[in-house]
């Protein structure tokens, strides 16, 4: 990768009900490659990444917790999916969203594992997050 390309910032995510099999599945359908996992509590995942080329996509196990609520289940209306879009200032990004009339879904807040992070509806509803976590393809994970 040319170090004059910044790599990819947004990002798909997607919430299934056995992410693993998914992973396994989409390696050998589409040829992407595992580029980190987390294990979750039960055994399931709590958080991945996959790569194709350049691009990354994020997914974990749908579960019952308060952004699996705003995702919605895989194959419902919502389908489990949303964006996410890493960004060097997430609290200027925040305020700017907010005067927009954004509906904030997730005040903004630190994470655990190092983000700074909001979540937000556009006026049609669609969900978006933002952070300061920014996960490369071409990079080891920051939390093996």
């Amino acid at each position: 990768m040319s170090a004059d390309i910044e790599p990819p910032r947004i990002y798909a995510t997607r919430r299934y009900r056995d992410t693993r099999s998914m992973i396994d599945w989409l390696e050998q359908a589409f040829g992407f490659q595992r580029h980190f996992i987390v294990d979750g509590e039960d055994g399931g995942v709590a958080h991945a990444q996959i790569a194709f080329g350049s691009a990354m996509m994020m997914m974990g196990d749908h579960r019952d917790d308060d952004f699996s609520k705003k995702v919605g289940a895989p194959g419902g209306d919502a389908g489990g999916q949303s964006v996410y879009i890493a960004v060097d200032d997430a609290d200027a990004l925040y305020e700017r969203a907010k005067a927009a009339g954004a509906a904030i879904e997730r005040e903004i807040a630190d994470t655990p594992y190092g983000s700074r992070e909001f979540g937000c509806r556009d006026p049609e509803g669609q969900l978006w997050n933002f952070g300061t976590y920014w996960p490369r393809a071409h990079e080891a994970p920051e939390h093996p």
